[in-house]
């Protein structure tokens, strides 16, 4: 069996292409990293390290890569695919959809097998919002033909894997954690699943609550650190006000969860406990502006913030963490970081309030509005 996939990052490396090789694909890697592509096709292998006391490692093997800026070498690659799967995030999906569109024509004209492309990124219908890129770029008979022989099953992926530096360029230390589940219901009758990963039926719930409790705590960590002057989220999650405020931002997000999907409470507890000792593992250095990064993203109106303060509203519940979260996050102001610095420059020129709502899409004379210029003002205090 053979997969396609896009990204040879460390989360690529370290967490999907690490599975698809433990079920036995041969994993081809396309990116537009020389050293990364040309060392994986020297070397056919490389190493992923636990962050555990034990350190423990694995060697993940057969392995290659491609060109991705060779979209001739991206389409043959995936015209002979078993499956295409990217961790590149969301933002640059619609820069790897011509070597796919390629692809994909070139394999309904060989009469190819179905097909599985699975976009595994921080964000909700990922596998959806690739398919629209895609199937823009197919002529109409191509297009008519994919929809019944390539599938675009939507994805929920979850392991903390922070920037890091190595001497060997392939090395890639991860969390213990992980879970990938892939929503089943659009995948194609007789689809092989693959080993490691759970099938559900409904992945709503699943993508939800990950996104509105791990990535959500993980952003209010790194924007409330960031103000407190910590550089890790370790250090940030060390301190009591900081977990306690993360903590709050996720019982509000957990309330709405319950309510919409009927989770356990005592259950979501536990799993909002779990996700703070992840962020806590002393084995991981996560700097803040990492998981603070794109600040203009994480605000926007259906990401991990503003999506679950708005529904915590029509729910009547109060999202005063949430709206902290937000003002902290509109203090971000990291100059390497493109988005902070046009989010601190609209700031300045536009003033706060308006910023909030080009950014948010939430109106000025919304509650919640409100809300995150009073903890604004408290953050300044």
């Amino acid at each position: 069996m053979r997969a396609v996939h896009f990204g040879a990052g460390n989360i690529g490396r370290g967490f999907i292409g690490l599975l698809l090789s433990r079920a036995g694909y041969e994993v081809i890697f396309s990116d537009v990293n020389d050293t990364l592509v040309s060392e994986l096709r020297s070397r056919n292998q490389y190493t992923v390290e636990l962050a555990n006391d034990a350190k423990d490692t694995e060697i993940v093997t057969n392995v290659t890569a491609i060109d991705g800026k060779n979209v001739d070498e991206v389409a043959s690659a995936v015209a002979t695919a078993d499956l295409v799967t990217t961790a590149v995030g969301v933002n640059i999906l619609k820069h790897i959809a011509p070597g796919i569109a390629k692809g994909i024509t070139q394999r309904i004209a060989d009469g190819a097998s179905p097909l599985h492309v699975i976009a595994c990124e921080n964000a909700i219908g990922g596998s959806a919002q690739l398919k629209e890129h895609v199937f823009a770029l197919l002529e109409e008979d191509v297009r008519a033909k994919a929809e019944t022989s390539v599938y675009f099953p939507n994805a929920a992926v979850d392991r903390i894997v922070p920037i890091q530096h190595h001497e060997d360029p392939l090395h890639v230390q991860v969390e213990p954690f992980y879970e990938w589940v892939v929503d089943r219901s659009q995948m194609a009758p007789d689809h092989t699943e693959i080993e490691g990963v759970l099938y559900v039926d409904n992945l709503e719930p699943y993508i939800e609550r990950k996104l509105f409790t791990v990535n959500t705590g993980h952003c209010v960590a790194a924007y409330l650190g960031y103000v407190a002057g910590f550089e890790t989220i370790q250090a940030a999650i060390a301190d009591e006000k900081v977990v306690a405020s993360v903590r709050g931002a996720l019982e509000e997000t957990g309330a709405v969860l319950v309510k919409r999907f009927g989770f356990d409470q005592a259950e979501h507890d536990k799993y909002i406990s779990k996700i703070l000792d992840r962020f806590r593992n002393p084995n991981l250095t996560d700097e803040v502006a990492r998981v603070g990064r794109s600040p203009l993203r994480k605000l926007s109106p259906n990401d991990r913030l503003v999506r679950p303060a708005l529904q915590a509203y029509e729910y009547g519940i109060n999202p005063d963490h949430l709206a902290l979260g937000m003002a902290a996050a509109c203090k971000f102001n990291v100059s390497e970081d493109p988005e902070a610095v046009e989010l601190q420059e609209a700031i300045r020129t536009e003033g706060l309030a308006a910023a909030i709502t080009r950014y948010t899409s939430i109106p000025q004379d919304h509650p919640v509005h409100r809300q995150v210029l009073e903890q604004y003002e408290k953050l300044n205090a």
